[in-house]
């Protein structure tokens, strides 16, 4: 794995490669920016939206954070990054399309299963503990049908993460009434980092399938 020293040799190969062969594009993306898709995504180091999906710098508006998770719609005080973002991307980039991804083997799904971190100090657990609890009643409904330990319930886990902030998202008011005027999609998908397998989920039947 690499240490910081060694991401900034990196950024001189950028530097004096792609950054040069692609001038022109960084030069437009100077001054602005239009990605068409916004896609909300794990922070876990091993399933980079931009590299899953072969994309140019530009052409998607990332955020990460742990578990994928999208919170309910909500203007309490306090700092709302995630809210913010998804403001952004579609009242100001006006994005078309927006993709939840989740992925195989995730840390922030297998505590949410599990409950591990429940009631843990902060700085010791508790503030994945607090964020995972969102998604409590869907931990519930996994654990009613496939138990709390396994691949198949970790896997169920997942997918009912997406599935959750997906719900999320449309309690959003500007993102319901843009979806529901046909000017925005909103996906969901689940990258398993074992297989490379990207499973699209359909949202008429609400079940994911492999993308082949």
């Amino acid at each position: 794995m690499k240490s910081y020293a060694e991401l900034v040799e990196g950024y001189y190969r950028f530097r004096k490669g792609d950054w040069q062969a692609q001038r022109e594009r960084w030069s437009t993306l100077s001054e602005g920016q239009s990605p068409q898709v916004m896609v909300i995504s794990c922070s876990d180091s091993r399933v980079d939206p931009a590299q899953i999906f072969d994309v140019a710098p530009g052409e998607i508006f990332v955020v990460r954070n742990v578990a994928a998770m999208v919170p309910p719609y909500e203007t309490t005080p306090g700092q709302h990054g995630v809210s913010a973002a998804v403001e952004f991307a579609v009242q100001f980039l006006k994005v078309r399309e927006i993709l939840v991804m989740g992925h195989g083997a995730c840390g922030g799904c297998m505590a949410a299963l599990t409950r591990d971190l429940h009631g843990t100090e902060f700085g010791e657990g508790g503030f994945v503990g607090n964020w995972v609890s969102m998604l409590d009643d869907a931990r519930d409904r996994v654990g009613e049908t496939h138990g709390a330990e396994g691949a198949e319930a970790v896997l169920e886990m997942e997918l009912a993460a997406v599935r959750e902030s997906l719900s999320n998202l449309r309690s959003f008011p500007f993102v319901k009434a843009k979806e529901d005027a046909g000017e925005i999609t909103l996906h969901g998908a689940h990258f398993a980092i074992a297989d490379g397998i990207l499973r699209q989920l359909a949202q008429d039947s609400g079940e994911f399938s492999s993308a082949g």
